[in-house]
């Protein structure tokens, strides 16, 4: 059983030659992407009618991104292609007997002509010195970041829905963040790198649940650095994501690299850098997804104590970047240390990413594994205090076969329709991550907001002249019944508000009187961006053909 990374823009090299010509005719901003109008004018010479068109799009724009990569704009001719010949276009053609390598490209009326036309004018144009080469572009995004300027970016350099969210950043959510201190107290600044990075999964649960062995499961390979045994092996956090050769990366290293979306791990300090490493290799599932392997979760004070690191403070930070959070459980292991307990609260507020995965679960019975599943249970209302029941997953992740001497016929047919849905969850990942982006960046942009509110309470609280350390001292002893009178007085959600007793510890290090003073107008710049930018942007990158 295997996640599938799909046959999307797979072709012969002749067909591939034929479709890379057509992308730069498409392709009318030269970055890489086509866009909805660029789609309408192409697409339209297929003579398909807007219904099949709109369904094409769809379909190959299955990751919601507002625009389609060369891989999607070849699956969107190849699906063109299957209309003209009869076929119904829909995602199911993925899962159909098509072979899509021998599709053959559609029939374009009047394009021949058009690109003929282009290269002849491109050639009048071109001066002999350019010796047929055009200079290295960066990215319009990667240049926003980078820029010292506070030149407005023109929505025009805008062609993808993750750029639009690049370009609200930069104008309207950073310098709110900048000025409240919000990347002291609540998270790092982003960069190019966080909004660019693929998805993430990420895998927690004791020692011996099984962490490495399923993402080896999912992989069918070993990665580098993967160690597995019935001792606490995994003494570090290992992210496994893509890359040209295998090859280990130390933490510090990797920290620092521009295009990698963990530079804001240095704030936890080089104790847990040096227990921090990125195991790259070449794999058609890592393309789509990276997955975090953690330490063993320990039990004890002891544990806690010995680590040199915020191991709390990592997973919670991983969590806000991750798109999928695994709690792996052993039937042998239920029971929910200290430590593991520190660990779930900090996952407060991604609730809606966790899943539960009771692993190993054909080492009992039916009979046994019925208790098992109501102990976890249990132990889990108790640990993650909601109403909700959660989501668990059940079943034996790793190459051996199930063992249905123990299990049964029943509780094997059990474990693969399980294991079947956790893989659908998993396959679904990389279709949503562009919906989990603007989630994400919403949250944020909320708890920025409520935060601003907070620092600019706190500095009006402040008395003109005398007695400043005794009224910051009396502020943040009371600092509980503050956050009440700024959510009455703003009318914010009580839900929303940060932990008081981290909050209160990051503001020992402050002095209240150099906070800023509260900026309506920069307040108002993000309720805009949450009440009319984002929806527009959202508007502008759907369908075009709806």
């Amino acid at each position: 059983m295997e996640i599938g990374t799909g046959r999307i823009g797979s072709c012969s090299k002749e067909h591939q030659k034929i479709y890379q010509e057509w992308f730069s005719f498409a392709d009318s901003d030269n970055d890489g992407r086509i866009t909805g109008s660029d789609a309408i004018k192409f697409f339209g010479m297929s003579n398909l009618s807007r219904q099949d068109l709109k369904q094409v799009w769809a379909t190959a724009d299955s990751k919601r991104q507002g625009y389609l990569g060369f891989k999607e704009f070849v699956f969107a001719m190849q699906l063109v292609s299957l209309a003209q010949d009869g076929r119904e276009v829909s995602h199911d053609l993925l899962n159909s007997d098509v072979d899509f390598e021998k599709v053959k490209p559609p029939v374009m009326e009047g394009l021949d002509s058009l690109i003929m036309r282009r290269k002849n004018q491109s050639l009048k144009s071109s001066s002999p010195d350019h010796n047929g080469t055009s200079p290295m572009e960066t990215s319009p995004a990667a240049q926003w970041f980078s820029s010292k300027s506070s030149k407005k970016i023109s929505l025009s350099s805008v062609t993808s829905i993750i750029d639009g969210l690049k370009r609200l950043y930069i104008q309207k959510l950073k310098p709110l963040e900048v000025t409240y201190r919000f990347n002291d107290f609540v998270s790092p600044l982003l960069t190019n790198s966080d909004f660019d990075a693929k998805p993430m999964v990420m895998l927690l649960g004791q020692y011996s649940t099984g962490k490495t062995t399923f993402i080896k499961h999912l992989l069918k390979s070993s990665y580098p650095g993967a160690h597995i045994g019935p001792e606490p092996t995994t003494d570090r956090f290992v992210v496994v994501m893509s890359g040209t050769d295998e090859r280990s990366v130390p933490g510090n290293t990797i920290a620092v690299q521009a295009d990698m979306p963990f530079s804001g791990l240095t704030t936890f300090g080089t104790a847990f850098l040096s227990k921090f490493e990125c195991s790259q290799m070449p794999h058609p599932l890592l393309d789509h997804i990276t997955f975090v392997d953690t330490p063993g979760v320990l039990s004890g004070e002891k544990q806690r104590t010995q680590r040199a690191y915020d191991f709390t403070g990592v997973t919670s930070w991983f969590a806000a970047k991750c798109d999928l959070i695994l709690l792996l459980f052993d039937p042998h292991k239920l029971d929910v240390s200290d430590e593991f307990k520190r660990v779930i609260y900090s996952l407060r507020g991604h609730d809606d990413k966790i899943r539960v995965v009771l692993n190993k679960a054909d080492q009992v019975d039916t009979q046994q594994l019925m208790r098992v599943y109501g102990a976890l249970m249990w132990s889990l209302g108790k640990v993650l205090n909601t109403p909700e029941v959660v989501r668990v997953y059940i079943g034996s992740f790793n190459d051996k076969p199930i063992n249905e001497a123990i299990t049964g016929p029943l509780g094997k047919e059990l474990f693969e329709k399980e294991q079947e849905d956790l893989l659908s969850d998993l396959k679904d990942i990389p279709k949503k991550a562009c919906d989990r982006r603007i989630n994400e960046f919403v949250k944020r942009a909320r708890a920025a907001k409520i935060h601003a509110h907070i620092i600019g309470h706190l500095k009006k609280e402040m008395p003109a002249m005398i007695g400043k350390a005794k009224a910051q001292q009396k502020l943040t002893d009371n600092l509980e019944a503050e956050f009440g009178k700024v959510q009455r007085d703003h009318h914010l959600p009580p839900g929303d508000f940060p932990n008081v007793d981290h909050f209160r510890d990051v503001l020992s290090g402050y002095n209240f009187d150099h906070f800023e003073k509260l900026k309506p107008k920069m307040i108002q710049a993000v309720d805009d961006m949450l009440g009319y930018d984002i929806p527009e942007l959202l508007k502008s990158f759907r369908n075009p053909y709806d």
